[in-house]
């Protein structure tokens, strides 16, 4: 049996009648740059996570960019967030001309640790980004009263968490600012790139419709230094599509995750993801926490069953932010974490025999490393 880890194709042919109509729709119209699709997604998703502005932007990346510098972030400012995320969390920190400052993860939710948060603060900070990661929500009550009382703006990173929720809230919803992908793999995407920001303030709002297109409200008349930054508009059709689907299929995840894999997975010597009581975690990746995740994955691979690391080197430790001078011990929890994540196939059209089969073979694996430690 050949597992994949997303089956994209899958879910195209399930809907493929109303995105083909979609795209000849925009097609035909010749509208393809903020076409009529840009505005209805616009309204519809704003609708859908009951915030009064969303806006269209190009990437999950720029979203987070000029969220930021709508907020007023900019050059010497700092912004808290966690090492453990996609880096495009803290590229978006960079561009601005500021400086990502990380505060540790919760062991069980792999999310930002809000008892840390007040330690890291100082003079200098400006901004909050707690991302929700693997789909689940980070504990946002906490953050929400820390950026109240020191005056910090708060922006949340849905990008991998798209309908979830905390506390009967929709994510993207709770904070200053809400920012998400449309990437092709993510719980909502599109079929090439494209984001999205949500916020009720109209400021903000106003502020990021200039930015995405050359900081201009009227045509050639420019008041910002903007950029291009606009969602296609075969792509907000697409989206469209999509979003009917959204609530089916992350029920969908949370019935493959929580009454499949965990069930299965329950007695084994590994750790399975943990959901707070109160969230609505849609499993945009299902990650395990295995000691020897090399081998696992190479057992995996044998059998046909894909995988992938999300993320194998936490922020503070690539490269690209060598400048910070930090190293693994400053931040333990993410640095282990990192070393131990494995993610298994999921998406919605995934079967039971599917998820079956991915469990017997991860039960093998370790069966095999137990056998051969006790040797």
């Amino acid at each position: 049996m050949n597992v994949k880890l997303v089956d994209i194709n899958l879910q195209y042919q399930n809907i493929k009648n109303e995105i083909d109509a979609a795209v000849h729709r925009v097609l035909d119209s010749g509208q393809f740059i903020l076409g009529p699709d840009v505005d209805a997604l616009e309204k519809e998703a704003a609708q859908y996570l009951n915030v009064n502005y969303a806006i269209g932007v190009a990437s999950g990346t720029d979203a987070l960019h000029l969220a930021l510098l709508a907020c007023g972030i900019g050059s010497g400012d700092e912004v808290i967030t966690t090492p453990f995320t996609f880096i495009a969390t803290c590229e978006a920190i960079t561009y601005c001309g500021a400086t990502p400052v990380f505060v540790d993860i919760d062991p069980k939710t792999f999310n930002i640790n809000p008892v840390k948060i007040k330690e890291k603060i100082s003079k200098k900070t400006k901004a909050i980004i707690p991302v929700h990661m693997y789909g689940q929500a980070a504990e946002m009550e906490p953050i929400l009263e820390i950026a109240k009382k020191f005056q910090l703006k708060v922006i949340e990173d849905v990008a991998q968490a798209f309908g979830g929720e905390y506390k009967n809230k929709k994510l993207g919803s709770l904070g200053d600012a809400g920012c998400t992908s449309f990437f092709p793999s993510k719980n909502l995407g599109a079929y090439g790139d494209g984001g999205m920001v949500f916020t009720n303030n109209k400021e903000i709002a106003e502020k990021i419709k200039m930015l995405r297109v050359h900081g201009s409200k009227q045509k050639y008349v420019h008041e910002l230094i903007g950029f291009n930054s606009r969602l296609d508009t075969l792509q907000a059709a697409i989206v469209r599509v999509k979003l009917k689907y959204i609530d089916q299929w992350n029920n969908m995840r949370i019935k493959h995750a929580e009454q499949r894999y965990n069930k299965l997975l329950s007695n084994c010597n590994l750790g399975t993801p943990f959901r707070e009581s109160y969230n609505k975690h849609v499993y945009h990746l299902y990650t395990i926490l295995v000691n020897d995740r090399k081998g696992c994955q190479k057992f995996l691979n044998s059998r046909s069953i894909s995988s992938s690391i999300h993320y194998p080197i936490p922020v503070h430790l690539q490269k690209s932010f060598e400048y910070l001078g930090l190293s693994a011990e400053d931040f333990p929890v993410s640095s282990e974490i990192s070393q131990k994540t494995i993610s298994l196939p999921m998406f919605p059209e995934l079967k039971e025999k599917e998820i079956d089969y991915v469990v017997k073979t991860v039960k093998e694996f370790l069966e095999l490393t137990r056998t051969s430690t006790t040797h």
